[in-house]
């Protein structure tokens, strides 16, 4: 039973809420009344849970030593020892191969997609998550092609104003993300270009984080707010194309820009108030104001569209 709880810990299921991309193109296509293509983006949202869950997996292992003198991540499954390497491994193979039979159930494009998400995050494990800005363009990718399995995967052509938002929106949320990163270890007075060994779980963040040597906070702060203004930019034109407008018959999806706005600037708020940002499914999950903002726009939306 321990092992079980450790095998579920080590999936990280609570990063599946990022999985919900593949559902953006059923919502937004009018497609909810077609059950055999809803039954697809189901057995799509399960394959790319479990390729995600193999990526992390993978992640824990390569970064194991240095998870082992970090203070948050030393309880992981495998820097804990609670499952061995070669066991993390085959684990990660089953995810692997299960998630990608689902996905090529579906259709030859889904499972290009899946297996284009295992190798993106793999050249980011294996290295390039300590290039600066490729790094974070490389996890956008991995939102993007989520969404490009929920729509061209199952045979639904997106919106080129909805695909320039989602590419918008995760590249703001993988920016704020390595800005709260960069600002916590200022905070603790950690010169990156000058870690000393034996420092434990400092030299940990640092080692697994290089990129962040090549920030600076204004940097960040420039990407923070043009890829805000992008998402924001690039919704309200989604919902003023003439496309949009005779796909849904209506014309008012312009009234649920606010909501976004909100949420944005809600989100700002937290990262240069509260110091939030590190963990974009978490705080979605436990700031009632981002809660709100969501389930209001998707109320609206569904009313106006529906």
């Amino acid at each position: 039973m321990k092992q079980l709880g450790a095998l579920v810990r080590l999936a990280r299921p609570r990063q599946w809420l990022k999985n919900g991309f593949v559902f953006v193109g059923l919502f937004f296509a009018h497609a909810w009344g077609d059950h055999a293509l809803v039954l697809d983006v189901v057995a799509l949202f399960a394959g790319f849970c479990l390729v995600s869950s193999a990526v992390y997996v993978f992640n824990d292992v390569m970064d194991r030593d240095a998870d082992r003198a970090h203070p948050g991540k030393r309880s992981r499954p495998v820097a804990a020892g609670s499952i061995g390497t070669t066991a993390a491994l085959a684990y990660c193979a089953v995810l692997a191969a299960a998630g990608l039979t689902l996905a090529a159930f579906v259709s030859v494009a889904a499972l290009g997609t899946a297996g284009g998400y295992i190798l993106v995050n793999l050249s980011y494990s294996l290295g390039l998550k300590h290039v600066a800005v490729l790094d974070v363009f490389l996890i956008a990718a991995g939102f993007m092609l989520r969404l490009l399995a929920g729509t061209l995967g199952v045979g639904i052509a997106p919106s080129r104003w909805l695909l320039l938002c989602g590419v918008m929106v995760t590249l703001f949320l993988g920016f704020a993300k390595r800005r709260a990163e960069l600002a916590s270890l200022k905070e603790n007075d950690i010169r990156l270009e000058s870690v000393q060994d034996g420092t434990g779980s400092l030299v940990a963040e640092v080692s697994q984080r290089r990129a962040l040597s090549a920030y600076s906070l204004e940097s960040l702060d420039g990407m923070i707010a043009v890829t805000a203004a992008g998402t924001v930019i690039g919704y309200a034109f989604y919902t003023i194309d003439q496309r949009t407008i005779a796909l849904h018959a209506t014309d008012d999806l312009v009234y649920t820009v606010p909501l976004v706005m909100y949420g944005i600037a809600r989100y700002l708020w937290m990262l240069y108030r509260r110091g939030g940002g590190a963990d974009p499914s978490a705080e979605l999950m436990r700031d009632p104001h981002l809660v709100v903002a969501l389930f209001g726009w998707l109320g609206l939306t569904w009313w106006l569209i529906a």
